[in-house]
């Protein structure tokens, strides 16, 4: 594929439109490592950064109730998870144009000191808002890290290689979430939920120690001295974090039509045109106009966006149901969602056989309808059922999404030229993490307003005493005793309808995403011709003449 592509319409040429004019000499051909032996050491490096971050999200969960207990703060805890999600998302966009501008290993460098500065702070907390405001730390760092990763395993592997690095990638991240809640459980209950901080430590170091070593890039030449946007960096963090704090807390900490949400969303919807105000002046923006001109990338930020809301029916929902509405532990329950981590990464690894052949458009097409038939099946199991069939569904899932996903990184990081890359992959990943904020909000509501339904219509004889919400219903099922075996029946019924009338929302966000892709995405993804082997596949191409593209 690029310099070679092979698929239909594998001659047609075209310009990649909306190109900004260049400002700065591409890097020299044969800088970034040329071999796999040279590859090593960095591929290495990324994979420990990949597991700090996804280990960091999950490794907390199960060790709560003893921070609780230590620090106090009861009423404020789920800041432990909404301030880190608040810093990665926010920083994402800076992050990627900080890497087109300066390079991708400062800024990785950079991330990696911060976040571990940041888990050292956490280990040494002394109360729930310190602990809070060092988990934002963690996060300003994991935003350098999530985004960078992605784009440094792009720059290394030519297009042909890129799903093999993705693949172990994401074999890395499902590996790590499905494990960090076990590992956050024994440290916490065998030493001290101090160290689930102090364990990224030498992983860091290790990593760090990698990237300083081993990571070469080219010395970029720039005509003109680079200029920050810092007025349109701050609008930004100004707009993310009031838009993820009013879904975050939205129906949690206080009503949707209450005050602090309709101030929330206002305050983001001014904060929104004034960004857009100012990026269109910004000689350098953090967000360029081009990330929603080009249909590539306006298309596939929409789909990410969709992908990230239809998760939250299997990574928040699922456990719920295999719990309460099957009756399982919480490792076999667990395991119900691992399955989906097992078919995600085989099928992504392998999905370029088939977007070498019908391109990257159709290949993501076909995974996302996939998806969007087996989310809608999902309402068809049996009650209660057994643990199999969740999990086919589950396994079944992850091969679609592998399908879908890779393919439109890969795609779009093909697009664009090296001084593009990091801000265009940094859009689709910022968008695939509102999209998650956003379903965790929409399909909360959905599920809770389920409940509420099934709740009020609950017959006499059981309705005094049955809980109000999701959460409450789950912690009373867990109580054996706690019912009547009439009431815990009837309870089991609403959850399943409940988490049934969330999965049909994800099927609609897959209707979505393969509508997004349907009539906005081109047929034929335009990707930069490559040059050299197994180096930077665009840094050949001079910007100052017309850089040849070709589609897939």
């Amino acid at each position: 594929m690029g310099g070679t592509a092979e698929g239909p319409d594998a001659d047609s040429i075209s310009p990649l439109p909306g190109n900004p004019p260049p400002r700065e000499n591409p890097p020299p051909r044969g800088a970034a490592p040329a071999t796999p032996r040279g590859r090593r050491p960095v591929v290495a490096a990324l994979m420990l950064a990949m597991a700090l971050t996804a280990l960091d999200s999950t490794i907390i969960s199960t060790a709560v109730p003893q921070i609780v207990g230590d620090l106090g703060g009861f009423s404020v805890f789920s800041w432990l998870f909404s301030g880190y999600l608040l810093a990665v998302t926010v920083t994402l966009p800076v992050y990627g144009k900080l890497s087109d501008t300066f390079g991708r290993k400062p800024v990785l460098v950079a991330g990696t000191i911060v976040f571990l500065i940041g888990s050292l702070l956490c280990a040494g907390a002394w109360n729930m808002a310190s602990l809070i405001a060092f988990r934002i730390v963690q996060g300003l760092g994991g935003g350098a890290l999530q985004g960078t990763i992605q784009v440094v395993a792009a720059d290394l592997y030519p297009l042909k290689e890129r799903p093999k690095i993705q693949a172990r990638l994401s074999s890395v991240w499902a590996l790590s979430a499905v494990t960090g809640p076990a590992l956050g459980g024994v440290l916490a209950g065998y030493a001290d939920w101090r160290w689930i901080f102090l364990i990224n430590l030498p992983i860091g170091a290790l990593a760090l120690t990698l990237i300083v070593r081993h990571l070469h890039e080219p010395v970029r030449r720039r005509a003109t001295r680079p200029r920050i946007d810092w007025a349109g960096a701050l609008t930004i963090f100004a707009c993310g974090g009031l838009l993820l704090t009013a879904l975050v807390q939205g129906g949690v900490a206080w009503g949707w039509r209450s005050a602090p949400s309709l101030a929330l969303l206002t305050a983001s919807a001014g904060c929104a045109a004034l960004t857009v105000w100012i990026e269109r002046r910004a000689a350098e923006p953090i967000i360029p106009g081009w990330v929603w001109r080009r249909r590539t990338i306006s298309a596939v930020n929409l789909a990410l966006g969709a992908l990230g809301l239809l998760m939250i029916a299997p990574t928040v929902f699922l456990p719920t149901y295999a719990q309460s509405v099957l009756g399982l532990g919480p490792i076999p329950a667990g395991f119900v969602l691992s399955v989906m981590t097992l078919s995600w990464p085989i099928s992504a690894a392998l999905s370029s056989r088939v977007y070498n052949r019908v391109g990257f458009r159709n290949c993501s097409m076909i995974g996302i309808g996939a998806a969007a038939l087996i989310l809608a099946a999902f309402p068809l199991l049996p009650y209660p059922g057994a643990a199999w069939q969740p999990a086919l569904i589950m396994l079944l899932l992850g091969a679609a999404l592998g399908l879908f996903q890779l393919p439109l990184i890969v795609g779009v990081q093909s697009s664009v030229d090296w001084a593009e890359r990091g801000t265009a992959t940094a859009s689709i990943l910022f968008c695939r993490q509102v999209g998650q904020s956003i379903g965790a909000a929409l399909f909360g509501a959905v599920a809770n307003a389920t409940l509420a339904s099934r709740l009020a219509a609950a017959p006499s004889g059981i309705r005094d005493g049955l809980p109000g919400d999701l959460d409450s219903v789950s912690h009373a099922l867990d109580r054996p005793g706690a019912l009547s075996a009439g009431a815990a029946d009837y309870l089991r019924r609403a959850v399943d309808n409940a988490v049934d009338h969330v999965y049909l929302g994800a099927a609609s966000a897959a209707v979505l995403a393969l509508l997004a892709l349907l009539f906005l995405a081109p047929r034929r993804f335009p990707v930069r011709a490559e040059a050299g082997s197994g180096t930077e596949a665009e840094s050949a191409a001079d910007p100052l003449t017309a850089n040849p593209t070709r589609e897939t």
